[in-house]
């Protein structure tokens, strides 16, 4: 696959997923950035370690803008936002992984959790359907 039909895939995909869909794939994109952090924090590549700390930061503020604040346990999800974001602001200045570490336990949990949530709520549809 060249490198042009990889990128209008990828296109595709965010244009044709739910709204669901694309809040794992901001909790996906933010993971990963964050092990990318890790790596290069780890190999001394810290432009690139910086790059991609930014990437995590500007998907923690996606998710965050996201909140539907109609909702009480919104509260403590920004709560876990700001967390994470405090952890990789202080891990972009200090160039450690310890803060990355604490803020990649919390949103892997958050995206396991969601992941979860979506599978429930697709066998309810499901069986809803077939009642």
């Amino acid at each position: 696959m060249t490198y042009g039909a990889l990128n209008q895939y990828k296109q595709n995909t965010v244009f044709t997923a739910t709204p669901e869909e694309l809040t794992l794939m901001l909790y996906d994109g933010g993971i990963k950035f964050m092990n990318v952090a890790k790596y290069n924090i780890e190999k001394n590549r810290l432009e690139k370690a910086h790059v991609a700390l930014i990437r995590a930061q500007d998907i923690v503020i996606e998710l965050r803008a996201s909140l539907n604040m109609d909702y009480e346990i919104s509260n403590d999800l920004i709560k876990l936002y700001d967390f994470i974001m405090d952890n990789l602001v202080a891990a972009n200045i200090s160039k450690e992984i310890k803060p990355i570490d604490e803020a990649l336990e919390i949103l892997i949990e958050m995206r396991d959790t969601w992941k979860e949530a979506m599978q429930e709520v697709k066998k309810r549809v499901y069986k809803n359907r077939q009642v």
